[in-house]
C-alpha cells in the first residue's frame, strides 16, 4: 500500500494544476485519472486564457431568442427535450442569477481568479518548456447588429473599472486585424490582453511533465473508489491501493460521481459543447480566436487545424452526441471565415461542469474532513486552471492566499 501526502483525482487543466503547485510546495502528491493527462473536457475547448474576461453568460432575456432555442433552431444552443425536467431547478436559479445587478456582483468576485490567470499560465509555461504554444495576440468578438453592440454599454464600463483595454471597431478595423474574415457584421470589440494556445492537450501534458520532474506521480484508476481508510483516504489504481491524509476533487463533471456517495450533493449541471476541425481555403488564416457572438461559435487556430466550437447542449453527460448546431451554424460560420475541407474526421464533445451563480468551487468539502473541491470551473477551467492551483494550494499549506476565498466556498450553496 502506498502513501503520499495528497491525492488528486482528476488529470485535466485543473487537477493538472493543483498537483504541480503542491509539488511546487515540496508535497508527495500522486495525481489519478482513469484515463490520459488532458483528454477530456480539457482538450476540447478554445484555447483562449479569458483574462479579459468580464460578464460570465447569462440566461437569454429576448422572447426570440428563448423561441430558437425552444424550437430548435438556435446554432447557440440545443437541448434534449428528455433533459430538461432534470436540469429545470439549475436553469431557474441560472435565471436568476443572470439578473443585472447579479451579472455585475459575480463579475467583480471572480475577478481576481480572471486578473491572474496569464500570469500563473506563464509562469508555468516557463517552468514546463510550453511557451511555444502561447500567443499574445488577445481576441475579437464580433456582433453583427448595431443593436448587439449597443447592449454591451455595462460591459464596457465595467472593463474601465477593471482596468481592462478594448478596442471597439467597425467591420474594416477587425478585418486589417483579421484580413481574412468577411464582412457579414457591423461591429466589433478587440481584447488585447486575452491571450490563447494553439494546443491545450500539449500544455495540459507539459505541466504534468514538470510535476512529474518535480517527483510526483501519476496513476491509472477510477476516482469511485475513494473511501475512508484509518484516519485518511485510499484510492485504488492500476499499482495498488494509495492512501493519503488528504485528498483534492478535480474532476470536472464527474466531480458528483464521487461526492454524492459521500453525502455530499452540489448544485452543478453540466453543458456540453462540440468542435471539429477545418482548413482555410487558399490562403485564409487567422491570427487569434474570433468569436461570432449573435450565432454562438468560436474559431480559432490550432496545431490541428482551425478549430470551429459550438454553444452550449444541456443533455446528459453520457448521452451520445448530438452534433445539430454544426448544421445550423455552418452557413454562418463559411460566410464569415472561408472554411475548407475538414482537417480530420473527428466530432469532439465534452461536458462543461457549471455551477449557476458561474463561480467555482474552491475550498473544504462540507463535511468531509481532508477533501479539498476544485470543480466548476464552466466555460473556464483553462483560463483558471493553473490561478485555481495556486489558490489551493495556499489554502492547504495555510497561507495566506492572493485573494479572498470565501466567495468559492462550496458552503454557499447551503
Amino acid at each position: 500500500m502506498a502513501r503520499t501526502d495528497t491525492i488528486v483525482l482528476g488529470a485535466g487543466i485543473v487537477g493538472v494544476s493543483v498537483a504541480l503547485h503542491l509539488a511546487r510546495r515540496g508535497g508527495s502528491v500522486a495525481l489519478v485519472d482513469r484515463g490520459p493527462v488532458g483528454e477530456e473536457t480539457s482538450y476540447g475547448n478554445s484555447g483562449v486564457i479569458e483574462g479579459s474576461t468580464i460578464l460570465p453568460p447569462a440566461f437569454p432575456s429576448s422572447l426570440s431568442t428563448l423561441l430558437r432555442v425552444a424550437l430548435k433552431r438556435a446554432s447557440d444552443a440545443n437541448y434534449h427535450l428528455s433533459f430538461l425536467p432534470r436540469v429545470a431547478p439549475w436553469l431557474w436559479a441560472f435565471r436568476a442569477a443572470s439578473r443585472a445587478d447579479r451579472i455585475a456582483e459575480t463579475a467583480r468576485l471572480n475577478r481576481p481568479l480572471f486578473a491572474g490567470a496569464l500570469a500563473e499560465h506563464e509562469a508555468l509555461m516557463e517552468e514546463a518548456g510550453a511557451t511555444k504554444y502561447l500567443r499574445k495576440t488577445g481576441w475579437m468578438k464580433l456582433y453583427r447588429s448595431e443593436a448587439a453592440f449597443a447592449a454591451l454599454k455595462a460591459e464596457f464600463e465595467l472593463a474601465d473599472e477593471f482596468g481592462l483595454p478594448f478596442e471597439a471597431l467597425d467591420a474594416q478595423g477587425a478585418r486589417a486585424l483579421e484580413p481574412s474574415l468577411n464582412p457579414v457584421f457591423k461591429r466589433a470589440v478587440y481584447w488585447p490582453k486575452a491571450a490563447s494556445l494553439s494546443d491545450p492537450l500539449a500544455v495540459t501534458r507539459a505541466y504534468a511533465a514538470r510535476f512529474h520532474a518535480l517527483g510526483g506521480v501519476t496513476l491509472t484508476g477510477d476516482a469511485r473508489s475513494l473511501h475512508r481508510s484509518g484516519g485518511g483516504w485510499r484510492v485504488e489504481t492500476n499499482e495498488g491501493g494509495v492512501d493519503a491524509p488528504e485528498v483534492v476533487v478535480a474532476l470536472g463533471p464527474w466531480a458528483p460521481d464521487v461526492l454524492a456517495p459521500l453525502g455530499l450533493s452540489l448544485p452543478m449541471a453540466v453543458k456540453r459543447g462540440y468542435h471539429r476541425h477545418f482548413r482555410g481555403k487558399g490562403n485564409a488564416a487567422l491570427s487569434r480566436p474570433v468569436v461570432d457572438v449573435d450565432y454562438g461559435y468560436l474559431i480559432t487556430p490550432m496545431e490541428q487545424g482551425i478549430r470551429l466550437t459550438t454553444g452550449a447542449e444541456f443533455a446528459a453527460r453520457d448521452a451520445l452526441p448530438t452534433p445539430v448546431q454544426f448544421d445550423r451554424l455552418m452557413p454562418r460560420a463559411r460566410a464569415l471565415f472561408p472554411l475548407g475541407e475538414r482537417a480530420d474526421d473527428k466530432t469532439w464533445v465534452g461536458s462543461r461542469p457549471c455551477f449557476a451563480d458561474s463561480r467555482p468551487v474552491i475550498g473544504r468539502a462540507p463535511g468531509l474532513d481532508g477533501i479539498w473541491l476544485a470543480i466548476g470551473h464552466a466555460h473556464w477551467g483553462l483560463t483558471l486552471g493553473p490561478v485555481t492551483g495556486r489558490l489551493l494550494a495556499q489554502m492547504m499549506a495555510g497561507e495566506a492566499t492572493f485573494c479572498d476565498p470565501a466567495p468559492y466556498r462550496a458552503e454557499r450553496f447551503r
